[in-house]
């Protein structure tokens, strides 16, 4: 059974948010966690409060990088965990039994891969959710139409890192979308789902923040298929993928039978009063 996992917590001046990383991974049970945080050189006081959490489980790679994905890409480097997670420094895992949970659907299913669902959070207000992003059960023809699994809930073996090559930093903001199209659709690993919210992942995020980054986003989502050798359904892929976001700013309200918005694209990010 997999029991030891690493944990790459990319990191650029995040003193504000590590903290709550940090101990969501830390109070991780049943499971030997690895964690890598690796920074850019922080100016914040981050490698300060990360000194303050000294564990022989926790260790900090520090140094200039090239962007997020390099980052990435130097935790994977360091890895030794039978199973890799990315979470983000604004982010943390919503209990302490998610990677033992992630550890007994790998054993269950023989799968390569786990994922699950998560919690968009204000960043001051971690109770009030203003987006809920359900995976639903995976087919790869899903990828067709829009559909992937959120990247901080996406859990591998590192043995298909391995085999199959980490983050590709030609990329600016969809590299993990085109790493799980890698994984799941051209060399279909064989992938798991564990339907519940695994990840609070604090409001924003760098390919939503604009309408200019969605833009870039979305014409980087159509390079991920060229760089792979693969046809989407013409621009019909890349368009359906924004799209099939609108329906996770909504609840239905079983008291007044409507659905209700928890958030709004334009206030991701904000979430003021």
């Amino acid at each position: 059974m997999a029991r030891t996992f690493t944990i790459i917590t990319p990191s650029f001046n995040s003193g504000g948010t590590i903290g709550d990383t940090v101990r969501s991974v830390m109070a991780q049970e049943g499971v030997d966690v690895q964690m890598l945080v690796v920074d850019g050189g922080s100016t914040d006081g981050t490698l300060a409060l990360l000194e303050t959490r000294a564990d022989h489980r926790l260790r900090v790679i520090q140094g200039p990088d090239a962007g997020l994905y390099h980052a990435m890409n130097k935790g994977l480097g360091q890895a030794t965990g039978e199973v890799v997670g990315i979470l983000n420094a604004d982010d943390y895992f919503t209990d302490a039994n998610v990677l033992s949970e992630v550890a007994a659907v790998l054993e269950a299913t023989g799968a390569d891969a786990v994922y699950a669902d998560i919690h968009y959070v204000c960043a001051h207000a971690a109770n009030r959710v203003t987006r809920r992003w359900v995976s639903g059960a995976y087919r790869p023809r899903k990828f067709l139409f829009g559909w992937m699994p959120p990247h901080p809930a996406f859990f591998v073996r590192r043995d298909q890192y391995d085999r199959l090559g980490g983050f590709d930093e030609r990329l600016r903001t969809s590299a993990d979308y085109e790493l799980m199209l890698r994984f799941l659709y051209k060399h279909r690993i064989k992938a798991a789902y564990l339907p519940r919210v695994v990840v609070h992942m604090r409001a924003g995020g760098q390919s939503n923040a604009t309408w200019a980054n969605r833009w870039r986003a979305n014409r980087e989502d159509r390079m991920a298929w060229t760089i792979n050798g693969l046809r989407p359904l013409g621009l019909l892929t890349t368009a359906l993928k924004p799209i099939r976001k609108i329906p996770q700013f909504v609840v239905f309200n079983r008291k007044a039978m409507r659905p209700t918005f928890v958030g709004t694209p334009a206030a991701v990010g904000r979430c003021t009063g």
